[in-house]
């Protein structure tokens, strides 16, 4: 007994120190992570949502490649079969050469459309000492039409054939599951069809996303336009966009397969001259698909 108590008061001076520094690092640790800001990633899966963008960028030095397709009307029937007997395409390339800024390019079937776009990360949420509840993301666009001129009596200028998108993206991932963005948007058109349409449109986006399992999630959006005129010269209505759909999450790709009532697949496009209507069953069947390549490390 003797013994052990000897060997015990020997040890002590260097188990105790040992304790104590550990205990020391530890809290240095933690206070050390209290002051590091981590960002949230995967507020949406891609950098659409489905037919318009969400706040989420290609990662940098990576080159995606994107196909968006909708087929024709599903109302049509078996003659059309259910619309897959005509469709609207898109084709386009995506690159991020920093963390937050992204270029993008695109070739669109619907008016024979040539579009480019830029997006900026503005803020990210991330939480920490210096936590920050929201990510904020800038989205231009521009996009030139190459359809056949079919404006009587007025001369094809190119600047006419312009359009442009202004967006401001502001997101939030509530949970794992849950996330939720609003879109304020402005939509410029050089020449539009009459006086009875206008060439400034504002609009309001609004989407969700749900995670059901790990790799399926439900995904919805909506973009309401502001002081929109009803009714172009061919006596043709024009109607807010809706899409609901899932994200599939393949483990080398998202495949995101949903309905819409939009044709087109660019913002200048379906947000003022989306003609056909949700509850009218004017329904399109759609899918996104993209592949990432990464370029630079």
């Amino acid at each position: 007994m003797r013994k052990i108590v000897i060997i015990f008061i020997i040890l002590c001076p260097f188990v105790f120190p040992s304790y104590t520094f550990s205990q020391d690092d530890l809290e240095k640790m933690l206070e050390q992570d209290n002051n590091t800001k981590e960002y949230t990633t995967a507020t949406f899966k891609t950098s659409r949502v489905i037919n318009g963008q969400s706040n989420e960028l290609v990662p940098q030095g990576n080159l995606e490649f994107r196909i968006s397709h909708r087929f024709g009307l599903v109302k049509d029937g078996f003659k059309q079969f259910f619309g897959l007997y005509s469709s609207s395409t898109r084709i386009g390339l995506e690159y991020s050469p920093y963390k937050v800024f992204m270029v993008g390019l695109g070739i669109n079937s619907n008016k024979k459309c040539f579009d480019g776009f830029l997006k900026v990360h503005l803020a990210r949420q991330s939480k920490g000492k210096k936590h920050f509840p929201l990510s904020i993301t800038l989205f231009t666009s521009m996009a030139y039409s190459n359809a056949d001129w079919n404006y009587t009596g007025m001369k094809d200028y190119k600047a006419n054939r312009l359009s442009y998108c202004y967006q401001l993206i502001i997101a939030r991932k509530f949970s794992e599951r849950i996330s939720l963005q609003i879109s304020p948007t402005l939509i410029h058109r050089n020449l539009v069809s009459s006086a009875l349409d206008v060439n400034n449109m504002p609009a309001f986006g609004f989407a969700g996303r749900i995670k059901l399992t790990n790799r399926i999630a439900l995904c919805a959006e909506y973009f309401l336009r502001i002081l929109a005129k009803r009714r172009s010269v061919s006596d043709e209505s024009y109607y807010d966009t809706f899409a609901i759909g899932f994200d599939i999450d393949t483990g080398g790709h998202i495949f995101q397969i949903h309905f819409t009532n939009a044709s087109s697949l660019i913002e200048t496009g379906f947000i003022p001259e989306t003609s056909d209507k949700w509850w009218n069953g004017q329904i399109r069947l759609g899918f996104n698909l993209n592949r990432q390549f990464n370029i630079h490390k």
